[in-house]
Formats: C-alpha cells, sequence, structure tokens
C-alpha cells in the first residue's frame, strides 16, 4: 500500500485491458488448498493492478472526487483488524458510539440543527430509499404491516425532483412498490436548478387528480453541474402540501464547511431528511453516507424488528436508554465499523484543513473555468459554483449533432492517454464535457495538463 501510493502518480490512469482478460488470466475454480501469501501478493501486482483505474490518481477528474489519505487508510486497516458488526450498542460500545459522535461532528461542521440525527450508510443511494420509506410511513399508515398491494384506500404517492437529480430517485421508487413513473421530474432554470414555480403547478395538478405529493427532493450539488436548488423557496412549497422534504447535499452539503458559502445552503436546516456522502468531499475513502432525519422514530417504525437470536443483545438501544442499536435504523443487520476512518480523518485534519482544501478545489475549478472562457471554439455549459466545471467545444460550422460527436471523441482521446481523466454527461440535450475536482492531491498543475490534453485532441476538428 505505501509503495502503492508512493508511485500512483506514475501510473497510467486507465487500464489497457480488454474486457474478460483478467477473468481469463485466473483460475475457473477457487483452490483446493490454501496457497503462499507472496504468490497472491504477487499476483496482486501480476493480475489485479493492471486492470485498475486509479481514482486516487491526482489528475483522475471525473465524477465526484473520492480520495484516501494515511489516516483513512490507518482507520480502514484498524477496521478490518477489529473486525466487530456496529448493529448493537451491546455488540461493539466503541463502535457505536464513535458513530454517534463523528455524526454529531458533522452535523455541526454543517451547521444543521440539532433536531436532526443521524445514521451510516454506505451510499446516498442506499439513504434516499431510507429516507422515502420514512416519508411513506407518515403519509399512509400501517404500510409496514399491511403493504400497498390490493389496498384501495391509498393513493398513487409522488415524488418530485428536479431533472438534474441522482437518478437513484427512480431506483428508490421501484425497491418501495412506488413505482418508477410516479418520479415527476420538474424542469430547471438557466443554472441547471429546479424550478419552484414547476414544481408547486405540477404538486397541485397532481393533487387535483387525486394523488398524493409524498416527498420532494431538493439538491445541494448535482450530478451534472453542481447546482444548488432554491431549498428555502422548495421547502416552503412542500409544506404547504403535506410533503415531506428531502435534501440531497451528498456532494454539495460540504460547501457548508465553508462559512464565506455557509449562507447558499442554509435551507438544508428546513429538511425532514438530508443525506452528505464524507467521502466525495471531506476525504473521507468509500464507503461512508450520512444520513439525517428529524424524527427518526419514523425509521424506527419502519425497520426495527426484534429477534430471539438477538434477544441477548438488543434493546439497550430503546428510545431514553442513552444507547443506540442502529440496526434499527435501517435494513442492515450487519454493520462495518464505517466510523473509525471518518473519525481518524477529522482529526487528523481539523475543520479548517478540510474547509481549506475544499476551497482550494473550487479557485482550481474557477481556474479551469478562465482558462476555457478565454480559449476560441470551448464555452462553459454551466454557471461553476464548486469544483465542478461543465464545457462544450463548438467550432464555427460545426452542426450541434457532430459537436456532440467531437466532444465524446475528446473525452475519449484525453481517457486514452492515461495521463488525465474526464467524464462526459448532457445538458439540455447536448453533450458536453465534465471535470470534477476533489482529490486532495490534485494540484493546478494535474488541472493544467488535463486542459492541455483536452486542447491537443480538439485540434484534430478545428485549428487552435
Amino acid at each position: 500500500m505505501a509503495s502503492y501510493r508512493e508511485t500512483l502518480e506514475t501510473r497510467p490512469i486507465t487500464p489497457a485491458v480488454a474486457p474478460g482478460e483478467i477473468r481469463d488470466s485466473l483460475p475457473a475454480e477457487a483452490p483446493e488448498d490454501g496457497e503462499p501469501l507472496d504468490r497472491i501478493l504477487a499476483d496482486l501486482d501480476r493480475v489485479v493492478l493492471p486492470g485498475i483505474v486509479h481514482w486516487g490518481h491526482p489528475a483522475f477528474l471525473g465524477y465526484f472526487g473520492s480520495t484516501s489519505n494515511g489516516p483513512a487508510l490507518l482507520g480502514e486497516m484498524a477496521a478490518a483488524a477489529l473486525n466487530v458488526s456496529a448493529m448493537t450498542w451491546k455488540t461493539s460500545p466503541a463502535a457505536t458510539e464513535l458513530e454517534t459522535v463523528v455524526l454529531e461532528w458533522i452535523r455541526r461542521m454543517m451547521g444543521l440543527p440539532d433536531e436532526l440525527t443521524g445514521v451510516v450508510y454506505d451510499t446516498a443511494s442506499v439513504a434516499v430509499v431510507h429516507a422515502l420509506a420514512a416519508a411513506r410511513e407518515l403519509a399512509a399508515k400501517d404500510i409496514r404491516r399491511r403493504g400497498l398491494a390490493g389496498r384501495t384506500d391509498l393513493s398513487a404517492m409522488r415524488v418530485y425532483a428536479s431533472d438534474q437529480a441522482h437518478h437513484s430517485l427512480e431506483k428508490a421508487m421501484v425497491l418501495l412498490g412506488l413505482g418508477e413513473e410516479n418520479a415527476v421530474r420538474v424542469g430547471t432554470d438557466g443554472a441547471f436548478r429546479m424550478d419552484p414555480r414547476l414544481l408547486e403547478r405540477r404538486m397541485v395538478d397532481d393533487a387535483r387528480s387525486g394523488l398524493l405529493p409524498l416527498a420532494v427532493v431538493a439538491t445541494v450539488g448535482t450530478t451534472s453541474t453542481a447546482s444548488i436548488d432554491a431549498v428555502k423557496e422548495i421547502a416552503e412549497i412542500s409544506r404547504s402540501h403535506g410533503a415531506w422534504l428531502h435534501v440531497d447535499a451528498a456532494y454539495g452539503g460540504a460547501i457548508s464547511l465553508l462559512p464565506e458559502r455557509r449562507a447558499e445552503t442554509e435551507g438544508m436546516a428546513l429538511a425532514d431528511s438530508l443525506v452528505v456522502n464524507p467521502h466525495k468531499w471531506m476525504f473521507v475513502p468509500l464507503d461512508f453516507s450520512a444520513l439525517y432525519v428529524r424524527r427518526p422514530q419514523l425509521l424506527r417504525a419502519v425497520f426495527a424488528r426484534e429477534a430471539e437470536y438477538l434477544r441477548g443483545d438488543a434493546g439497550a438501544g430503546a428510545p431514553g436508554s442513552g444507547a443506540v442499536d442502529y440496526m434499527d435504523f435501517g435494513i442492515q443487520l450487519g454493520r462495518r465499523f464505517r466510523a473509525l476512518k471518518a473519525w481518524m480523518v477529522f482529526r487528523a485534519f481539523g475543520r479548517r484543513g478540510i474547509a481549506d482544501r475544499i476551497r482550494e478545489h473550487c479557485r482550481l475549478a474557477a481556474h479551469l473555468a478562465g482558462n476555457i472562457a478565454a480559449e476560441p471554439f470551448f464555452s462553459l455549459a454551466a454557471p461553476v459554483t464548486m469544483g465542478v466545471v461543465c464545457f462544450r467545444f463548438a467550432p464555427p460550422g460545426m452542426d450541434a449533432v457532430a459537436a456532440d460527436r467531437a466532444n465524446e471523441a475528446i473525452v475519449e482521446s484525453v481517457n486514452q492517454t492515461g495521463r488525465a481523466y474526464l467524464t462526459h454527461t448532457r445538458l439540455r440535450d447536448r453533450l458536453v464535457m465534465r471535470v470534477g475536482i476533489g482529490n486532495i492531491a490534485t494540484e493546478e498543475r494535474h488541472v493544467d495538463v488535463l486542459w492541455d490534453l483536452v486542447r491537443s485532441a480538439a485540434r484534430n476538428f478545428a485549428s487552435l
């Protein structure tokens, strides 16, 4: 691990392997007898590493940055050595109470109100399922016992989110039996923020049609552009319809650690539930997602169960006991000791250290945006609000479809070099390039290398 970290920047980011190549280089069956560890480690270098996309490389600028670091690695190693299940207080008092402490640290760093109580899951996609399960239990009583099938006393339940919100909403609707078609996508303004007027109109129309506005998902840091919805205004509309407000701050919630940016995220305090992923922009490695809920008793009402084989270790976390059984707040029974790595990262960096790095990422994004704005045939495709930059190459005389193909080809060309990595997305049905800056090791020189590679690839389509 130490050698890998020391040599990471010298490695090509993307592997030169074909589908099935790694699988075919390994035996079809597990060995009958154990093998020496040195042989296993040799195959780690020979077989596994050549097929790795190096997300930790400082010039990996795709998706949202997820970065590892020394304190986090030690935390992961310690958690693996301890190998406890943080399902009840009794099965591991330290794992449970450290989780509670870390969740409180995050809440206070973000300036969230005391009324919000947290629980750790793996990802925001899982967190939104739990949040909407709580909303469903509140809006339609007795779902836990009776379910949804065959009932004539329930209206179809609608959940609203912008056309830029994460696609995990539809997956949650499928899983909860609410139906994919009841995930309503609301149009956005010129800055790719949910349009509150359109939201209000859709909710009024649905209510008049006998449908139940169950919940609204507002986003702080959308996946494509890192746009921030008008959460305060959306909260007022949600409450006027009796709908649950879930705030997806998986990426952008971290911006609230910057005092000068706190005002942009004040609306988060109005949420019935809110998710933030410290594995995106608080430098905790995958995976660590924190869901905060205003009424944690609703999660317990949906998920708490008693089983005889757990009776000796469960129950300490009953309300008012001073302890927590986190298994009662979700579908998982076995739960990793995720809080340990987060605790070590937050102590090693401190709130100021995390904020300084977030601020630097915003500066690097602005630096790249300035280069793009000054270059002929390139333009910014969305406002730059955080560490995400969306831009498009479109020389004069090239039609929109041809420009889509050119932008996609540029992304592919840059990624094939192994020296930098970016992704693409679609905005207003046009393909654009997207850069996400979030690795603590990323410096201005890495951003400049990527920009030079983009410009070089674009010369295949126009004279720059």
